[in-house]
Parts: structure tokens; C-alpha cells; sequence
């Protein structure tokens, strides 16, 4: 997605801010920095650990924060099913920022004592049936999308444990719908990827990745879907061994997510406001 100069001067405005919050405005820039020197002050690593329905945005917030702060290493942003990260970090992985789709993985982060302070709720996100473009199969309901996995029609969704398979069953329940899968993904960019690519001819994802996908494929809505609203918590990790190297760069990256910059970026890829 292509941004006006405007959104761009927004959010890079919102970077440097969050870097000076706290700072006394009465203090004095130094000479070789001039007046963006306050942004250039941050330095450190940032990693970052996302659930994989955020790539467009966090791809867009992390660029941008790497641009206001050249001191800080910013590492490529690992993305997969929210329950996948959660096990890898429990596990041991080390990151400074997780950011789930659904509060239930991010509890179990917290539980293990991974968790800096509470978590934050940033976004919320619901599920779209997911077509090729032009609908071949006619598929209007999850009544629909039933009939044609019962009929041999290739319908993916993903694994029960992960966001987006949780939310599609709790979809499917509340519509009192049966539905056997052809195949479970670990995250929701898998299922995406295979109706775009033709191997599959149907499935559930979030709103936000049929809008990402763009002509290649069409969103249906399901009326079940908006009592079924997927909420993103943000959180810095820290603690023992796996403490963020740097919290106030973790802490800074957090702030840039919820600033209104950050919450415009997050609301140009489709998600809903907390």
C-alpha cells in the first residue's frame, strides 16, 4: 500500500515524539544533531514477534521506526500463528515485543512470566469467508461453504489451537455449521495463500488479509463473525534470561503501535480500533 506524504510526515512525526516523551522541553539540543537529534538518541536492538495477519502493518511500522532511529538495530520482524510464537518464546526464543492475535496466546506468555507490565490491546480483526475472484462456487454463507467440503470442494482454515482456527470454529459453531476441513494451516497467511494459488477453493481468514490480497481473491461476510471479534494485545517482554535488550526501545516500538500514526497504519490494512 502506497502512503501520502502526509501519512508518512504523520508517522515519523509520532516516532520522534515518542522518543523525546518525558524529556524535558527545556532541554537543550545538541550541535550535532539539530532538531531531530531527539529521534537519532534511541539506540539498542528491537525484535519483534507478530502474529502473521499484522505482516502489512507491522512491515510498515517497523520501517518506519527504524528510519526515525538509525542507533537502533531493528531485526526482521518474525511472523507466524500467534500459538507457534508463544510456544517459541515459552520455549526460550528471545524477543522484545509480542504482538498476538487474540489475548488467550498472549496469556500464556504472560502466565510463563515473560511479560513487562500488562499487556495492551491495540487492534481487534473478524473473519471473512475467502474466495478466488469471481466466486466460481457461488458461495454466499457458511451453510454454503459446507456444502461444498462435504461435496469434495477444497475449504482450508486453520489448526484449532491457532487465533484464526479458534475464531472460525466458534464462527461455525455459532452458525450451526459442520465443516471438515481439507487441510489446517499454522497460521492464517497459509490458508490465504492457498485460495490465491488455486490449491484450495475456499476458506476462513481475517477481513484484513482478503483486503492485503487485493483482485486475487473476494471477501464474503458472515454475520456470525461480528460476535466473534478477534483482540490484539501488544506487550514488551522481558525478565531473566529473556529480558528485552533494550526496554526502551521494546517500549518505544509499543508506543509507536498505539500513537494515533500507528493506529492510522494499522487502520489502513483493515483492523478495527481496540
Amino acid at each position: 500500500m502506497t502512503r501520502s506524504r502526509g501519512t508518512r510526515a504523520l508517522v515519523g512525526a509520532v516516532v520522534a515524539l515518542v522518543a523525546v516523551a518525558g524529556c524535558s522541553a527545556a532541554e537543550p539540543e545538541s550541535p550535532a544533531t539539530g532538531a531531530s537529534g531527539s529521534a537519532d538518541a534511541l539506540s539498542g536492538t528491537l525484535t519483534v514477534f507478530a502474529a502473521a495477519s499484522l505482516k502489512g502493518a507491522f512491515d510498515e511500522l517497523t520501517a518506519d521506526f527504524a528510519d526515525a532511529h538509525p542507533g537502533v538495530d531493528v531485526q526482521p520482524t518474525t511472523y507466524d500463528g500467534s500459538s507457534t510464537l508463544a510456544t517459541q518464546l515459552v520455549e526460550g526464543a528471545r524477543a522484545d515485543v509480542f504482538a498476538s492475535a487474540d489475548e488467550t496466546t498472549m496469556g500464556t506468555v504472560d502466565d510463563a512470566g515473560l511479560v513487562e507490565g500488562a499487556p495492551t490491546l491495540f487492534a481487534t480483526n473478524t473473519l471473512q469467508i475467502v474466495v478466488p475472484a469471481g466466486n466460481p462456487h457461488g458461495i454466499a454463507s457458511l451453510a454454503d461453504l459446507a456444502a461444498l467440503a462435504s461435496s469434495g470442494g477444497r475449504v482450508v482454515l486453520c489448526a484449532a489451537q491457532v487465533p484464526c482456527g479458534a475464531a472460525a470454529r466458534k464462527v461455525l459453531d455459532a452458525a450451526g455449521v459442520a465443516l471438515t476441513p481439507a487441510s489446517e494451516e499454522q497460521n492464517v497467511t497459509a490458508v490465504l495463500t492457498k485460495v490465491v494459488a488455486g490449491e484450495a477453493d475456499a476458506g476462513l481468514v481475517y477481513r484484513t488479509d482478503v483486503l492485503a490480497a487485493g483482485d486475487d481473491v473476494e471477501g464474503i461476510d458472515v454475520d456470525e463473525a461480528a460476535d466473534v471479534v478477534n483482540r490484539y494485545p501488544i506487550a514488551v517482554l522481558g525478565t531473566g534470561s529473556r529480558s528485552a535488550q533494550d526496554a526502551e526501545v521494546a517500549q518505544a516500538f509499543v508506543d509507536l503501535v498505539l500513537s494515533d500514526a500507528g493506529q492510522q497504519v494499522l487502520a489502513d490494512r483493515g483492523f478495527a480500533a481496540p
